[in-house]
């Protein structure tokens, strides 16, 4: 019983994300658990009824890995989606200022065009 309890501990760091002999983040399969647990590849078999409840307990280990990942996935495209939306509507604004600043400009010369124009016909104003 004690091999199957190092394999139980070896299955709760990999859920932990905090295993001793394979790098972070791995897939939770029968071989990631059999390497943490300091065996070899191939060592957890489905022929070996003690492995049974541990073979279970890996499967739905791994599918609730799965589904964090395909989470983090949905999670990412919607933080993608909302930049997007953002980076447009920051560009339509930059666009705007600078379609805005032209448009004084050019009402600053017409402006003072006319000033220009009315000293040259009455020269006493201003």
């Amino acid at each position: 019983m004690n091999l199957i309890l190092e394999y139980f501990e070896a299955l709760d760091r990999l859920k932990n994300n905090v295993p001793v002999n394979v790098p972070p983040n791995t897939k939770i399969t029968k071989d990631s658990v059999a390497l943490e647990a300091g065996r070899k590849k191939g060592s957890i078999k489905k022929s070996r009824k003690t492995f049974a409840k541990l073979i279970e307990a890996i499967a739905e280990a791994s599918e609730n890995q799965s589904n964090h990942k395909n989470m983090d996935i949905q999670k990412i495209k919607s933080l993608k989606n909302t930049v997007n939306h953002y980076r447009t509507l920051y560009e339509e604004a930059s666009s705007r200022e600078v379609m805005l600043i032209k448009r004084i400009f050019e009402l600053e010369s017409i402006i003072s065009n006319e000033k220009k124009h009315l000293r040259l016909v009455d020269p006493e104003r201003k």
